[in-house]
């Protein structure tokens, strides 16, 4: 911030001196008046620079903007009319050789007084326009980057309510299948226990973070799948197939686990034989997961789970990655189909 202020004053610096040093410019190799540039060109620059820095500092902020835009007009033709006033003495009584030069517009030898006196204040105008010019485009930057700041700020309490929505319902989930354990398996119970505290200490310390490498999230999936294995009987077969390799993708945490949860909540019978396939690819950045399972719905009146995981995706996945995933859900020959692909580039 300081930095841009510094550049910003010299920036200002830099401009009026290039427009003092114009007559110099213009007027190389020919014969220069030094009284003739002080009068003509100096003395108008000091009160062009007067009314840019009057109106850019105070009038416009006080006046243009809160749309007082008569009480502004009136000021700053007041203004100008005392400057081109003032010059008009300036000129008569300091610079009485150049006035005396001065085709006698009475006469009609020069351009009348009131063309006189137009010309004068367009050219008084010209740094008026320019400071509403600036100020105004300031403002509306200064405008956009709050509106975009308070988007951003919208989206992150928005991703971190739906975060720590996920973890109650991960947790809650994940509980239910232990406690269903605990009379049948005592001992798979408590290596469940100790296997949940493990992924909830990733989830707690390790996922409050914009993207993480896919690797960590696959190691994750791998342990609550290997968690949740424990709870269901031989009929049921889970086979998983994710990237060996490291593949140099980052990705948001904990996008994937709840098709995992959803599929061991739906896919699972007591009684009949099911099969969970999950499987991950990733190519160029792009990142296609595909978990399909038997299609087991539970009953209206089962309240074990509080379904939020399919729309907590959608609404992560929304403001995450817009228009840069394709996720779609279905049910192919009593089977339910979850896919999802990414752009993380």
């Amino acid at each position: 911030m300081h930095k841009n202020k510094k550049i910003n004053i010299l920036s200002h610096i830099l401009v009026w001196l290039v427009l003092f040093s114009m007559p110099y410019l213009l007027s190389y190799g020919q014969e220069q008046e030094i009284n003739r540039i002080i009068a003509h060109f100096w003395i108008p620059l000091l009160f062009y620079a007067c009314i840019f820095y009057i109106n850019y500092f105070i009038f416009i902020d006080r006046f243009l903007f809160p749309k007082k835009t008569t009480q502004f007009i009136l000021i700053n033709v007041v203004i100008i009319a005392f400057f081109i006033f003032l010059k008009e003495q300036i000129e008569v009584t300091f610079f009485e050789e150049l006035n005396k030069k001065r085709p006698d517009t009475a006469e009609g030898n020069g351009p009348p007084f009131k063309m006189f006196v137009y010309i004068q204040m367009l050219s008084y105008m010209a740094p008026l326009l320019f400071s509403i010019a600036i100020k105004t485009t300031k403002r509306w930057v200064k405008t956009e980057n709050e509106r975009k700041e308070a988007i951003n700020f919208k989206l992150k309490s928005e991703l971190q309510h739906l975060h720590y929505q996920l973890q109650p319902h991960f947790f809650f989930n994940s509980l239910n299948n232990i406690y269903a354990m605990v009379d049948i398996s005592p001992d798979r119970a408590k290596t469940s226990i100790h296997s949940l505290s493990k992924l909830m200490r990733y989830m707690l310390y390790e996922t409050n973070v914009e993207s993480i490498p896919l690797s960590k999230e696959i190691d994750f999936m791998k342990k609550y799948i290997d968690l949740m294995k424990l709870r269901v009987s031989d009929k049921t077969i889970v086979t998983y197939n994710f990237p060996t390799e490291e593949t140099g993708v980052s990705i948001a945490p904990l996008l994937f686990i709840s098709l995992i949860e959803n599929a061991f909540k739906h896919g699972v019978s007591a009684s009949k034989p099911s099969i969970i396939d999950i499987t991950m690819t990733c190519h160029e950045k792009t990142v296609l997961f595909t978990i399909e399972n038997d299609n087991f719905p539970k009953k209206t009146d089962d309240k074990s789970g509080s379904g939020i995981g399919i729309s907590n995706i959608e609404k992560r996945l929304e403001l995450l990655y817009p228009n840069k995933n394709d996720f779609k859900t279905f049910v192919k020959d009593d089977r339910f189909v979850a896919h999802l692909e990414i752009q993380t580039h």
